[in-house]
């Protein structure tokens, strides 16, 4: 716990001369976000799905977990639905708030099988939770509030995807969508913190992180 804190109370120059704590970027990151137009997020989440979908990673994955996006998050259904229409088995993350743990559950009909859950998110109705292990997936499209070119993410705090991903197997695809306005210099990983391997935004994608 100790340790955890002096990485939150460390201090990262963004831009401008500007010093910022890991909740501060956090912070930050998420009014640049929501300070976007709906018109704008749907039309750059279809040229970010775009380039996810002609990736190597997606192209040679077999059951991937998606989450599905909320409140101008980089938008998920094109990618959702095409994995479905080309024969690919995917599953979306239900959340056990009170465990904070993530378990995965195969999506068969998208977006029928879904309805409101943990904070209003969309998750498989209870009638038709189909519970898979994480050694099935081979890639997981991780959300995330920020970003740096080194793969490490800043979530919204809980840790879900934290203690998540360490449970997939190895060579498991660690993705994250973004826009260029939540890519910062430093997002001050801390020593339980999980980066991701390949990050694609509007303009660029990074890959070999981690």
């Amino acid at each position: 716990m100790i340790l955890e804190n002096i990485y939150r109370l460390r201090i990262v120059f963004l831009c401008g001369g500007v010093f910022l704590n890991r909740n501060e970027i956090r912070q930050s990151a998420l009014r640049s976000r929501m300070s976007l137009s709906p018109d704008w997020v749907e039309d750059i989440s279809k040229t970010i799905m775009e380039k996810i979908i002609a990736s190597d990673a997606y192209l040679k994955s077999h059951h991937i977990m998606v989450y599905v996006d909320f409140r101008n998050e980089v938008r998920t259904g094109r990618l959702i639905a095409h994995a479905l229409a080309h024969g690919k088995r995917v599953s979306v993350p239900i959340t056990d708030i009170k465990g904070k743990r993530l378990t995965p559950s195969e999506l068969l009909d998208y977006p029928g099988d879904l309805e409101p859950g943990a904070w209003g998110i969309l998750e498989p109705k209870k009638s038709l939770v189909r519970p898979v292990g994480q050694e099935e997936l081979d890639m997981v499209v991780v959300p995330g509030v920020a970003f740096d070119a080194g793969g490490n993410r800043l979530g919204y705090g809980g840790g879900f995807y934290d203690r998540f991903l360490p449970g997939t197997r190895q060579g498991t695809v660690y993705l994250a969508p973004a826009f260029e306005v939540q890519m910062v210099d430093n997002v001050l990983p801390g020593p339980l913190d999980v980066p991701v391997h390949v990050i694609v935004t509007e303009k660029r994608v990074i890959t070999g992180a981690r």
